[in-house]
């Protein structure tokens, strides 16, 4: 696998000869509009099949699968274009392997609410390992607020992958709750009712393990947190439930600040099987223009995790997707707009932006002129940003990597994933 920096003049067909490859699975596979529009700067991903096949009329993937002894999801990871569908036409090449070793494998999770494109989660789930549905709530008195997940629970079964149960401080309103949070650290009778309900939740549904995410706890609350999630452990653990916690991106252990001080990384890396950074949001919608998770940040983040709790416990938060800031940034003013990576290379098209990279941040961004006459600043994820998350992640021995989230389409972390990396296989 290379990734291409695409120049001034370049083009598809130009692209495809100097790398020796298929211009049309060049252009599927990173989802390259089908006039072969390119933007200055944007990067291609070049994949070196090892063996493609030519569908044939009368098959299937389930018989080509067979064919070569490999399986659904392999022949679904490797052809990004088929978006996790069956339909295939004669005459088509289908990727079968790709060359290259993969010398590292990786824990997949990703996070969708409910209301989540079924065509999208569906070309996304043959890269997961697990799936998360966002989030089922606490009431007041303990119960759980309830989620509609029956729609993803199906799909994760069908690509044979696990899903895993979300617990935040949602209210029955719909909104996050810190006061609820502190009400079930502080009553055991409350978490004894609320932690019969997970089980009976987890058991009736089929999840596989349990995500917790209670955020703004402040320090007063930080060791009951760690003993909650403790006490959810010896009681999930037996019955063959791991238990997640979500870790505000601290880079040391008495970072002050209400989101940092309840999330003691020490504690809580003891107390549950396994954590994930939430390494992401430093260009947020209310904050400057800036990358969502510029590198040198996450890599504070983990190096701090990395002395308190061992690798192998570790997800590394990675964002899927950017902001669109109008210019001039005004403190409490000014609001960006989320946006898909794919959403943001439409507007660099549109609008005939080059796409520039910050080399320290390891991200993209750009600016153009909008049909009003007012500048805006983007800042989103491509395949370099992907790999140097990918990496690091490698590098230290991690776990896996949790994708938030799973609403935006971003082919190129796929494509850069599934060539060098293998994802575990969780059912």
């Amino acid at each position: 696998m290379l990734i291409h920096i695409v120049s001034e003049g370049d083009t598809l067909f130009s692209i495809a000869q100097q790398y020796g490859v298929s211009e049309t699975l060049l252009r599927r596979q990173n989802q390259v509009p089908e006039n072969g529009q390119l933007v200055v700067g944007q990067t291609l991903v070049i994949l070196f099949p090892a063996a493609v096949h030519t569908v044939s009329e009368g098959d299937t993937l389930s018989s080509i699968a067979a064919q070569y002894g490999i399986s659904r999801r392999e022949l679904y990871r490797n052809n990004y274009f088929l978006l996790g569908q069956d339909t295939i036409v004669p005459g088509e090449e289908l990727v079968i392997a790709l060359s290259g070793e993969k010398a590292y494998t990786f824990g997949v999770n990703g996070y969708a609410y409910p209301f989540i494109s079924p065509l999208l989660l569906q070309q996304e789930l043959p890269y997961l390992s697990y799936l998360t549905p966002f989030t089922y709530g606490i009431t007041a008195q303990g119960n759980l607020v309830p989620l509609s997940d029956e729609a993803l629970l199906a799909d994760a079964a069908r690509y044979e992958v696990q899903p895993w149960m979300h617990l935040s401080t949602l209210t029955e309103e719909g909104n996050f709750s810190s006061q609820r949070a502190a009400d079930i650290l502080t009553d055991p009778a409350r978490q004894e009712l609320l932690i019969a309900e997970v089980i009976a939740n987890m058991q009736n549904k089929g999840y596989g393990a349990l995500d917790v995410d209670f955020e703004f706890l402040g320090a007063a609350l930080a060791q009951s947190y760690a003993d909650f999630i403790a006490r959810l452990r010896a009681q999930l653990n037996p019955l063959g439930y791991p238990v997640i916690v979500a870790l505000a991106p601290k880079t040391y252990a008495q970072q002050p600040g209400v989101l940092y001080e309840g999330h003691d990384y020490a504690a809580l890396g003891e107390a549950a099987d396994a954590v994930l950074l939430m390494t992401y949001e430093w260009g947020y919608t209310y904050g400057p223009p800036m990358a969502v998770a510029p590198l040198p940040q996450v890599r504070q983040v983990l190096q701090y995790a990395l002395t308190v709790i061992p690798p192998e416990k570790i997800f590394l938060g990675v964002p899927t997707y950017g902001y669109d800031w109008p210019l001039p940034y005004e403190r409490g003013v000014t609001r960006a707009e989320s946006l898909s990576p794919e959403q943001a290379l439409a507007l660099a098209r549109d609008f005939g932006a080059a796409i520039q990279y910050d080399e320290t941040a390891q991200a993209p961004f750009f600016r153009y002129f909008a049909a009003d006459g007012r500048e805006h600043e983007v800042w989103f994820e491509d395949a370099r940003s992907a790999q140097a998350k990918l990496s690091l992640a490698a590098e230290n021995g991690l776990q896996g990597l949790g994708l938030w989230n799973l609403m935006r389409q971003f082919p190129q972390f796929y494509l850069v994933l599934n060539a060098q990396y293998n994802i575990t296989l969780a059912t």
